[in-house]
């Protein structure tokens, strides 16, 4: 509705400026105003109905003249901006596929919560590969009894099973993208690693790092698991127990001091990687952009990841992340 409604705001615009006459000028300036105020703020056309009389008579009052200056300034400001919005959104659209390309039957077998499976989702949705989501039960793993491979996640592609975030990523890229390999490819490859190695082991800590936060996040992940009633209840309040313990051993084992300030380092190191740019990838998301934004996804809007927007710059290129990768592309059951 909104993109309609800027085309005929804009061809209308258009009218006004190449009207032959003063007369025809002022009655399409009017005509667009009156558009504007009827689909943007619902002013009634009423109030304008004295001033129509007279310009249809061709008699233009300084009062009529005075509306239809504000309101053609007020058309423009509008449509200026609207434009503006759709050239962004435009910008950071999701990349499509062509159609011969996208894969018939996609199933995902995950945990709401991984950060892994978040990769893989944040890539098919920026692609626009639409998928089906297993949620698997972390306890029995009866969703995966068929496969040899016990951890999640796994993708299945017409029929075919892939394993392990990275590995899923990079053949998908294959069988869909076909790119051509560039030397834009080692700093890519580079920022990729650096995720599985370092980053991912940031958010354990954090989203932990407390009773009150470690609850937080076993809240979400009983909310959004497959889980009996029962296994829920266990989940939020034992996991967020045991968690809370695991965390400080995760924290020993990577040498982390300040569990928020080595993820806010790591924001900022990330945020200095882009080195200006809108994306790591330029101008469009690249592999890398997507597994950092797919990691960090499921703790965004956590204590952790609200206070790490807060408190590092990595908020802005995050939003843009979001436009870019834009709506789900998951199926509904």
């Amino acid at each position: 509705m909104r993109r309609a409604s800027t085309l005929v705001a804009s061809t209308a615009l258009s009218r006004v400026l190449l009207a032959s006459s003063e007369q025809q000028r002022y009655t399409r300036l009017f005509q667009v105003t009156s558009f504007y105020a009827g689909i943007n703020v619902g002013s009634p056309r009423r109030s304008f109905s004295t001033s129509m009389r007279s310009i249809s008579r061709g008699v233009y009052s300084d009062t009529a003249k005075f509306f239809l200056s504000l309101g053609g300034l007020a058309a423009a400001s509008v449509v200026f901006g609207v434009t503006s919005l759709l050239v962004e959104e435009k910008a950071y659209a999701k990349e499509l596929l062509k159609p011969d390309l996208v894969p018939k039957d996609v199933v995902l077998y995950q945990f709401e919560a991984c950060p892994f499976c978040n990769k893989v989702k944040a890539f098919l949705d920026y692609y626009d590969v639409p998928y089906k989501v297993v949620e698997v039960n972390p306890f029995s793993k009866k969703e995966i009894k068929w496969s040899e491979y016990k951890k999640v996640p796994i993708l299945m592609v017409d029929g075919e099973p892939l394993v392990d975030s990275s590995a899923i990523i990079d053949q998908m890229r294959n069988k869909i993208i076909r790119a051509k390999s560039s030397s834009a490819d080692d700093e890519e490859k580079k920022w990729c690693r650096w995720v599985d190695d370092h980053l991912v082991h940031m958010l354990s800590p954090n989203i932990y790092r407390n009773t009150s936060e470690a609850l937080e996040s076993f809240d979400y992940i009983a909310s959004n698991g497959n889980f009996s009633f029962s296994e829920k209840y266990t989940v939020k309040y034992a996991g967020a127990a045991a968690m809370y313990f695991v965390s400080k051993k995760l924290k020993k084992k990577y040498n982390i001091t300040d569990e928020r300030a080595a993820l806010y380092e790591s924001a900022e190191t990330w945020v200095n990687a882009l080195d200006g740019r809108d994306f790591l990838g330029g101008l469009k998301p690249n592999l890398a952009d997507l597994s950092v934004f797919g990691v960090l996804r499921p703790v965004r809007y956590l204590k952790a990841g609200k206070d790490m927007v807060e408190h590092t710059r990595i908020g802005d290129w995050y939003s843009r992340m979001e436009i870019a990768v834009g709506e789900s592309s998951r199926i509904k059951a």
